[in-house]
């Protein structure tokens, strides 16, 4: 499919970027990512204590985990959004190998009864992490390149499902059932925001409940957690025990909170406190308002992500628009899912909160997702930048010239697409 931008026709309402970076989408990844570092050195200090002998030990790992993702951010913001494009089909297949690999004894590290990792020196690789980005990847361009079908026809629903469902039989083999209804989200969400029609997508919608619903109960833990779920209370020290603990550090919390370093649950009384569950660890430190100013940070940054989105469609610019689409589904999903699990209106997934729990792989794939909606704002920014200058040479030779003649036009198209595959 002909992608060539002729960026005359970008409507002139639209023109309303003034910055090559988006302020408020910097402004909400860089508060998050400092709040998550400030939350997993309190919450971790104990724990670490005690199992390291270290009590920044968490921390140091963390502040690496964020160099690191720094560096990944900025080599990945200076690669054009096309090469991701043309490159998405091997960045499938490379999700696929990562899944299939993480099964293997020998290459994949056990932790828990699940098999999610690739240990890779001091640091361990979670394949689904990458399988999320690189999934984004392989839909978006095959909704560039198959749209009339997605919108008009089942088969094109039906194709790139054939892939998801390969992608969610190795997540459940893990297992990694947070892992599936994240991707599972981010998939239904793109496609339907591509166009798909009403009446198609709520047969969908209801046929991946009762997937969902179906894989729940398939497994015995599975079910346990569920029952779990609707009264924690019922065995506060047994099978409730994450989530009675997780609803008592909301409720010391209160408004203003215990203050920062000051809870008590982190003490050894809430497992995975530095990781699933540090938001509850966060609300009883800062209260309300502390959890409060969270979930605004994260909806700032989601908005920001369909905004940009949003601005490449308009700019004729699919790919991209359909890339931030997925990005920001995924951060919602996963932010919506983790801090419903704590504060008790979800059942336990294991799912981290972006930018903010313990965790190097999806500490550096949240900061790559970050680097590609600041390059593709960028590259928003300075295609709508050389249309207004390509209007105002016009009109300056309409004035000089008092007509236009077919041959200025045609170099002005000409001019607008070169700019284009400037860019890229």
């Amino acid at each position: 499919m002909n992608l060539a931008i002729t960026l005359p026709k970008i409507p002139i309402s639209f023109q309303q970027e003034t910055r090559p970076y988006d302020p408020w989408l910097l402004f909400s990844a860089i508060s998050l990512i400092l709040a998550g570092f400030l939350m997993i050195t309190s919450a971790s200090m104990e724990v670490a204590g005690v199992r390291y002998d270290s009590p920044f030990y968490f921390a140091i790992r963390h502040a690496i985990f964020i160099a690191l993702g720094f560096v990944v951010a900025v080599v990945g913001f200076f690669i054009p959004s096309r090469f991701w494009q043309r490159t998405g089909h091997w960045w499938l297949l490379a999700a696929l190998v990562l899944l299939v690999a993480v099964l293997i004894p020998g290459i994949g590290r056990e932790v828990n009864g699940s098999s999610r990792w690739i240990p890779l020196g001091p640091i361990n690789l979670q394949a689904s992490e990458l399988a999320k980005l690189f999934m984004i990847m392989y839909l978006a361009g095959y909704l560039v390149r198959r749209l009339e079908e997605v919108r008009s026809q089942w088969s094109g629903f039906a194709k790139p499902m054939i892939v998801v469902s390969i992608f969610i039989v190795l997540l459940i083999l893990e297992p990694d059932f947070g892992a599936v209804v994240v991707l599972m989200v981010t998939v239904l969400g793109m496609i339907f925001l591509s166009g798909m029609r009403l009446g198609q997508f709520t047969v969908v919608i209801i046929c991946s409940l009762l997937l969902v619903a179906g894989m729940a109960i398939s497994q015995p833990y599975r079910m346990q957690r569920l029952i779990t779920f609707l009264d924690p209370w019922a065995d506060p020290f047994g099978a409730g025990y994450q989530l009675s603990q997780a609803q008592i550090a909301f409720g010391r919390g209160e408004i203003s909170g215990l203050g920062l370093g000051n809870s008590v649950q982190k003490l050894f009384y809430l497992p995975e406190a530095h990781t699933d569950f540090v938001f509850s660890v966060l609300a009883e430190e800062l209260g309300l308002i502390g959890a409060l100013a969270m979930v605004i940070l994260f909806g700032i940054l989601i908005l920001r992500a369909f905004y940009i989105g949003r601005q490449s469609e308009l700019q004729q610019r699919g790919y991209q628009g359909y890339v931030c689409y997925g990005i920001g589904l995924v951060f919602a999903a996963q932010a919506l899912i983790n801090i419903g699990v704590n504060v008790g209106v979800l059942p336990t997934k294991g799912l981290t909160l972006p930018l903010v729990s313990y965790g190097g792989s999806s500490l550096l794939v949240s900061m790559m997702m970050l680097a590609l909606l600041s390059r593709i704002h960028f590259e928003n920014y300075y295609l709508e930048k050389k249309a207004k200058q390509s209007r105002g040479k016009k009109g300056i030779g309409k004035k000089s010239s008092g007509k236009n003649s077919p041959e200025k036009k045609k170099s002005g198209s000409t001019e607008d697409e070169l700019t284009a595959e400037e860019l890229n």
